[in-house]
């Protein structure tokens, strides 16, 4: 891989391979922001794609070799792989062509306060719940988020202070190449092991990253997870923690939840309280969430009442359990979630405000991520009343053949949990119109591009409102 920078092409035309991902559509406006005539391309029409479109960047649909003609430096995602058609022709042009994260990291460069978030959930809130603090006190940091939050209008933010916010991914050891002055380990879980061997050596790359830290940085992190413990036991640097026990510098006490999930609690720092805490999005994984993000933000200079107030406004990025629809009484939700955990922690806010019958619809995500955690699979949905199974979502990988959703809705039922495979959005969407009642809840989950799945609704029920 070239060890070219992005400072060396500036006003230059950037092409970027897999645009319409997350994080790279996310850059494309950050580096449309700072002059740059930035050209892309992805395999799908997504509403990321729409997105880089309307913010300036010229995005092709399929990767042809051509597409990187005239490009000063390519930036391609992780799931472009080395054979790609764009990738091999830069390489025979001699165009340098850097992934995403190094890009990721150029651009935090310079920045005396860096803040990665990082952990197998949580990232994208903790990012989100942070960035909205800051902002609403008076700070102008350079944010980068995996998801869209309201609060910048988009996933980037062009700061012009000395602080930088974002998402510090493990996949493919990404955040190695994102130095920290502040790194932020919510949790060390199982995933992503179609580049790891195991949860060992998960645990190892998060030591890896916290290494990174000068010493005059900060760590923060949930001191009930045994292993972000062991890691910050090896630590020369300023350490801070957070989670539920009193251990731990940042804990709640007189934590209530009400009927719908919403927490409210004393948040105590030191063992005196520091401010009184009402959740404005609900369960008790955000709460933790919230701790993070309180803390970071007393790190960074933020009184923890002022981060208080914030945790009360704030509704969460988009596609975290976010209302799409209310159709016939019932109403449809969507949320980001795509592995076992996360999907069971969803479902247990939708069970909270559901009035009738709860509805998961699952579309899994990558081939190897549903072999490694399959048996976990079967049982994230155990709230819900029916379970939809879509195909799986190869999203970077090809199907290896042997294994589909149909294996895993055999294991659910197996399971005692009402599951169907309905393999298209089209089936689903189906489904879901002809069983659904007054008051039910659909919650649609993934990180593919099931959130199409709830447009597609939208749209035509739409049209059916227009022709009525």
């Amino acid at each position: 891989m070239s060890t070219a920078h992005i400072k060396e092409y500036p006003g230059g035309h950037i092409h970027m391979i897999g645009i319409g991902g997350s994080s790279m559509s996310g850059l494309a406006e950050m580096l449309l922001d700072q002059g740059y005539h930035v050209t892309g391309s992805d395999r799908d029409e997504t509403y990321l794609v729409h997105f880089a479109r309307e913010k300036g960047a010229e995005v092709m649909i399929g990767h042809k070799a051509e597409n990187v003609h005239g490009a000063d430096l390519v930036v391609y995602s992780a799931a472009i792989a080395a054979d790609n058609p764009e990738r091999k022709e830069a390489e025979r042009l001699g165009i340098p062509a850097i992934e995403r994260a190094w890009l990721l990291g150029q651009l935090m460069e310079g920045y005396p306060k860096a803040v990665g978030v990082c952990g197998a959930h949580g990232k994208t809130t903790v990012t989100s719940m942070l960035s909205q603090m800051m902002l609403e006190n008076g700070f102008d940091p350079g944010i980068h988020i995996g998801g869209r939050l309201d609060a910048i209008g988009g996933s980037t933010r062009v700061g012009h202070g000395d602080l930088f916010i974002t998402e510090a991914c493990e996949y493919n050891r990404s955040f190695l190449h994102m130095p920290p002055t502040i790194a932020v380990v919510l949790n060390i879980d199982a995933d992503h092991l179609d580049c790891y061997r195991d949860i060992d050596e998960i645990e190892e790359t998060f030591g890896q990253y916290l290494s990174m830290l000068p010493e005059n940085g900060t760590a923060i992190g949930n001191e009930d997870d045994p292993r972000i413990a062991r890691l910050f036991e090896k630590l020369r640097c300023k350490v801070t923690t957070f989670g539920f026990d009193r251990k731990n510098d940042w804990y709640p006490e007189n934590l209530q939840e009400d009927e719908r999930g919403y927490a409210s609690f004393d948040l105590m720092h030191d063992g005196k309280k520091a401010a009184e805490v009402h959740m404005g999005v609900p369960g008790d994984f955000n709460v933790l969430n919230a701790l993070a993000a309180i803390a970071t933000a007393a790190e960074i200079g933020l009184e923890p009442e002022k981060a208080a107030d914030t945790v009360a406004r704030f509704v969460g990025a988009h596609r975290r359990f976010e209302l799409t629809d209310t159709v016939n009484g019932f109403e449809i939700f969507h949320d980001y979630g795509h592995n076992p955990a996360e999907m069971r922690n969803a479902l247990s806010i939708a069970r909270k405000r559901c009035k009738g019958r709860l509805w998961a619809v699952m579309q899994p995500h990558t081939f190897s991520r549903v072999r490694t955690l399959f048996d976990q699979y079967l049982t994230c949905t155990e709230e819900a009343d029916h379970t939809l199974v879509t195909d799986i979502c190869a999203a970077r990988e090809k199907d290896p053949g042997g294994l589909n959703s149909g294996m895993l809705v055999d294991g659910m039922r197996e399971h005692g949990i009402d599951a169907v495979w309905t393999p298209s959005f089209d089936e689903t969407e189906e489904y879901i119109m002809s069983h659904c009642r007054p008051g039910d809840l659909v919650l649609t989950m993934g990180c593919g591009d099931i959130n199409l799945l709830n447009d597609q609704i939208h749209r035509h029920l739409t049209e059916k409102q227009e022709k009525d």
